[in-house]
């Protein structure tokens, strides 16, 4: 089979004008960004608010692995499966990072016959929507610094900047710095540090804002410090926010492209899924339930954090109702979970399936905490036996799952259809009886506690004396009936990167809790998570390469 960048250098695009028209919207709705890439107007809004709403069908996956799930390429194929089925079917996906891209990942616009395209142009600058949140937020930054410099009139104290900077891609040695040296004229020295720009808070408000003056409003409320007597210093103290919101007055807007078989898709936004709520826009949702009878999304990483936030963050703001929710698995995930090792997973083992099976029960019975309807996706590779898959599927039949097997990422959309023909009929059968896990009001503590135990199977939450301290003071502050965002790795449903399948008898360590104002909610910080990644000893980047014609090779 081909390479994933063969694929997608090879596919047939339509001019972004056609594939628009298959949603309804003309050429004065969009903004082409060249051929295939272009912006939708806001405006369209105001013309489609008020139709009914398509269904809203979330994807999401077990703990990923290092054997792979396919859970961006199964929302793909989805996509695709339903309209070869004559349905009118749109995909809402996330932009990708350049630095997961020139790190370890390389791009993420799906795999095989179920992907993204232009794929080369998603994956590196776009239609430049990180420059514009990573300028933003940077602005900020600088305004603070300088509001510093120029006489600290607000009484900030520079021991209590909580706003760092930001960039687009993994560089360790900039996670710590210290700012402001030279002299008198050159700034006020103090510690900062640089996160990745899909960590901002920017980001994240960009992805839950319902319009313009709402993105504006948020901003205004970021918190950037505190004073020298305790006091929260926000953008709109330092006068910000309307510079900020010019910067992203194009970005806001949400990005068209296609797949391979020319379904329309909207990409935008991209928080990070273990350190922010890991959703596309709000908007570009929305939309799309407006524009399609069938909108398929997808949130980050494993059901644990990415549905978790998907439901309590994004539904809750947003005021979505989901419909279905779509688990994929796969046969060598499951036996990972089950302690084989990668290079062993070709090889038929029913016994590691069965002690690996565990991660994926857990998230099925997650995910009816929630009220929706849920399909188990089993994403096949070339290497799964009909006996594995067999396995799989009673399981989840004595668990009263549903399950479909997803052939996309080898057939495209006609790979898909079990799995659009299975969800279709889900919906149909079974109400979505939607509901969010806790209610914001409860105390923080309560909150955090409620994830760990129900969604984790933790026993409990062990809170450092720094988290107690910042949790006391957000509550003093008036913060404490905000949602809660758990930054925790994404490879086990524990904090432990190294519990596989469906760890018991453990605790989730709280270690630290920010406060994201803006964007609405609290960021409790469990393990070793970090803001800005650092780089592998062999890069993704260093595969990369164009020639004199414009070809890239290596990419994905």
């Amino acid at each position: 089979m081909k390479t994933d960048i063969e694929i997608a250098q090879e596919a047939q695009m339509k001019p972004i004008t056609e594939v628009a028209k298959l949603v309804g919207l003309s050429e004065d709705d969009i903004e082409l960004y060249g051929k295939y890439k272009a912006k939708v107007s806001l405006d369209v809004w105001n013309r489609v608010k008020d139709k009914p709403n398509g269904k809203l069908i979330l994807v999401t996956a077990i703990n990923p692995t290092p054997a792979g799930e396919g859970k961006t390429t199964t929302t793909v194929g989805l996509g695709q499966a339903m309209v070869k089925m004559g349905k009118k079917a749109m995909i809402a996906l996330r932009e990708p990072s350049l630095g997961p891209c020139f790190g370890v990942k390389g791009g993420a616009a799906g795999g095989g016959y179920a992907q993204v395209v232009p794929m080369e142009d998603i994956n590196l600058h776009f239609t430049g929507d990180f420059h514009a949140i990573t300028s933003a937020h940077n602005l900020l930054a600088a305004m603070l610094d300088n509001h510093l410099q120029q006489g600290n009139l607000l009484n900030i104290d520079p021991r209590q900047v909580v706003f760092r900077r930001v960039m687009d891609m993994n560089d360790r040695a900039l996670r710590k710095i210290v700012i402001g040296l030279g002299g008198r004229t050159e700034g006020v020295p103090r510690e900062n540090g640089f996160d990745i720009t899909v960590a901002s808070e920017i980001m994240a408000i960009l992805c839950l804002a319902s319009d313009l003056m709402d993105l504006k409003a948020r901003f205004g409320k970021i918190v950037v410090a505190y004073t020298y007597d305790g006091k929260p210093v926000t953008a709109h103290d330092l006068e910000a926010e309307g510079a900020m919101a010019l910067l992203m007055k194009d970005a806001i807007k949400p990005n068209m492209v296609q797949t391979l078989e020319n379904t329309p898709v909207f990409i935008h936004g991209g928080p990070f899924a273990n350190i922010a709520h890991g959703c596309n826009s709000i908007i570009a949702t929305q939309l799309g339930l407006k524009l399609a009878d069938y909108m398929i999304t997808e949130a980050g990483f494993g059901a644990d954090l990415g549905a978790e936030k998907f439901y309590d963050i994004k539904c809750r703001f947003g005021g979505l109702k989901p419909d279905a929710t779509v688990i994929v698995a796969t046969v060598r995930a499951l036996k990972m979970n089950g302690g084989v090792a990668k290079a062993d997973l070709n090889a038929e083992n029913l016994d590691a399936l069965a002690k690996g099976i565990v991660n994926l029960e857990k998230h099925i019975e997650n995910m009816g905490k929630f009220g929706v309807p849920a399909v188990v996706a089993i994403n096949r590779f070339p290497s799964d036996t009909e006996a594995e898959l067999d396995f799989i599927r009673k399981r989840c039949q004595e668990l009263g799952s549903v399950v479909a097997l997803s052939e996309v990422f080898t057939k495209g959309g006609e790979g898909g259809r079990e799995l659009a023909e299975t969800v279709l009929k889900v919906m149909e059968e079974k109400k979505s009886n939607f509901k969010v896990l806790y209610e914001a009001e409860l105390p923080i503590k309560d909150k955090i506690e409620k994830i760990c135990t129900e969604i984790y199977g933790a026993d409990g939450v062990n809170f450092s004396k720094e988290a107690e301290t910042m949790i006391q003071k957000y509550t003093d502050l008036g913060y404490g009936n905000l949602p809660v965002v758990m930054a925790k790795t994404q490879y086990s449903l524990s904090d432990d990167p190294a519990l596989l399948g469906r760890p018991t008898g453990f605790k989730i360590t709280v270690r630290e809790v920010r406060l994201s104002a803006g964007a609405g909610f609290l960021v409790a910080i469990t393990g070793a998570i970090m803001t800005m990644p650092g780089l592998p000893k062999r890069p993704a980047a260093m595969n990369m390469d164009i020639d004199a014609e414009g070809k890239i090779t290596g990419l994905f």
